[in-house]
């Protein structure tokens, strides 16, 4: 069964929740080392173009692999049905509208941090420096933030889809994931899928043994006589011996006597038993009554 829990590439996009924080602060920090020009509004908005509008259509036409990590991926011939059913997920609205979303935000924050970047500029790493050059150098990081937006959006999606919703959907083929998914890095990551190991069958099967009830075996003895009566018989040989034992200390008996004892048990024990189930005697010959009805006639 299709499970996206299984897989490691998806719990390892979730890392770009801790990233994104540090790379909106490098920006703030490139913004800080020049004023603003006489259109800050009008940079700004190209700044955001080439950044996040333009990657945002190319996401749009072709969706971030989810076993990418920009700068290594899993080798497509390596990959196995259910990732590529994971993959074939992307052909939805879903990740469409992660890349609205993000390219929005991107704008949004971009705008702030360039007119709060002035607070910033102690910090700066490139004081004094031209304002076109920083705004170049902002654009990479736009792209890779929306990058990273879209990838945990999808991570975080397949990590809540239940298996049943994914097992419908059909895999795509390699060529398939070649024309129509964003695949970058270098085809090095060969990471297995995580496998939950279930208890070997002893261990279950004397954890039932412990778990079940004192008094849930007493119908198997109670249905098969052979068993109920050798249960019987030890119960009689118990009851024996411990009524035939003395009543002096285990310290004084000897070996030889306490033989003796246990032998003469046993013995009393086959004698009641005998007693108890003697066999009625046969009835007399029809001769021997004939013989005994002439005597009392004479």
């Amino acid at each position: 069964m299709v499970n996206a829990r299984r897989e490691p590439m998806i719990w390892l996009q979730l890392l770009g929740a801790a990233a994104m924080p540090l790379e909106l602060l490098l920006i703030l920090l490139l913004l800080a080392g020049a004023d603003p020009g006489p259109v800050p509004a009008l940079e700004r908005l190209l700044a955001w173009g080439l950044g996040a509008l333009g990657p945002a259509l190319l996401l749009w036409r072709y969706p971030a692999d989810p076993f990418s990590l920009l700068f290594a991926q899993v080798p497509l011939r390596a990959r196995s049905s259910e990732q590529r059913r994971l993959s074939a997920w992307q052909s939805g609205i879903t990740p469409r509208l992660l890349v609205i979303s993000g390219a929005a935000l991107l704008l949004v924050a971009f705008w702030w941090l360039d007119a709060n970047a002035a607070l910033a500029g102690p910090l700066a790493p490139l004081p004094a420096a031209n304002r076109l050059v920083l705004l170049l150098l902002s654009i990479p990081l736009l792209a890779l933030l929306l990058w990273q937006w879209q990838q945990l959006g999808q991570a975080v999606v397949l990590l809540t889809l239940s298996p049943a919703s994914l097992e419908s959907i059909s895999p795509l083929s390699q060529q398939q994931l070649q024309e129509q998914r964003l695949c970058l890095g270098l085809p090095l990551l060969l990471l297995s899928p995580f496998v939950v190991e279930s208890p070997p069958r002893s261990a279950v099967a004397s954890a039932a043994v412990e778990l079940q009830p004192p008094g849930q075996g007493q119908p198997e003895l109670e249905s098969n006589p052979a068993t109920a009566s050798a249960a019987n018989a030890s119960a009689l040989t118990a009851s024996a011996l411990t009524a035939s034992a003395p009543t002096a200390s285990p310290l004084t008996a000897s070996p030889l006597t306490a033989s003796a004892l246990t032998a003469s048990a046993v013995t009393n024990l086959d004698v009641s038993v005998d007693l108890s189930i003697a066999v009625e005697p046969e009835q007399t010959s029809k001769d021997e009554q004939g013989s005994d009805l002439d005597q009392q006639i004479g």
